[in-house]
């Protein structure tokens, strides 16, 4: 009796409810649910990406055309800017010239050279010896090429050098002639005066209101 009383205490176990065909469907529902849901999220976040992309393209399309357009604009301004530019460069260098040339005569008569008349841009388009010269004083068998600047640098003095070279080639009318050459230049950058001074060229300066030969009275200038 006592055994009996005692197996009786204990609840018997039981097996669990069977899986039905119902709780599979369900379960099966719900998967597909979810994974709806996640493939259109994924949709959703496709056509983000692809609205934003698009969005940024011609965000960017929009920054390159208006780019293209301020490139034209300062082309534009710049072409300008430089031809005003050449046509204040043009006028300046007219000034410059306007001032130095009517005292040519009287300054290289001053040194002897006694120059009657004067040519303003000589040109030569011969091959090879193409040149101009600024203003061309000329005395008998003797003349005198100037070349004028507003601002006389050294590299000035060096071209004009190279083509006070080359000037029989470029005008051989003038064989039998003694050319000297002068440098002229409102401004003078420092040492270039001395500088065309050792190389035997004249140099014109301004001077107040009017111009005058920097050379002193020993000078001998080169001849060409």
């Amino acid at each position: 009796m006592e055994i009996t009383s005692t197996l009786h205490r204990y609840p018997t176990p039981t097996m669990a409810d069977p899986v039905t065909i119902a709780d599979i469907y369900a379960l099966f529902q719900t998967s597909q649910a979810e994974a709806d849901r996640r493939a259109a999220e994924a949709d959703r976040r496709l056509v983000a990406l692809n609205a934003d992309a698009d969005r940024r393209a011609a965000d960017a399309d929009r920054r390159a055309a208006e780019a293209e357009q301020r490139l034209q604009r300062l082309e534009r301004v710049a072409a300008n800017t430089s031809r005003e530019v050449a046509g204040l460069t043009t006028r300046w260098g007219q000034f410059v010239e306007n001032l130095v040339a009517p005292a040519v005569i009287r300054l290289f008569q001053e040194r002897g050279i006694e120059v009657q008349e004067i040519s303003r841009r000589m040109q030569s388009k011969r091959p090879g010896a193409e040149m101009e010269i600024d203003i061309f004083a000329v005395d008998g068998d003797v003349a005198v090429a100037i070349e004028v600047k507003s601002r006389l640098g050294r590299q000035d003095v060096d071209d004009f050098l190279a083509r006070l070279g080359r000037f029989r080639q470029a005008f051989p009318h003038y064989p039998g002639y003694r050319i000297y050459g002068a440098v002229a230049g409102i401004e003078v950058d420092e040492g270039v005066d001395r500088y065309a001074y050792q190389q035997g060229l004249f140099v014109i300066k301004q001077t107040g209101d009017t111009v005058a030969l920097a050379n002193d009275r020993a000078f001998q200038p080169a001849a060409w």
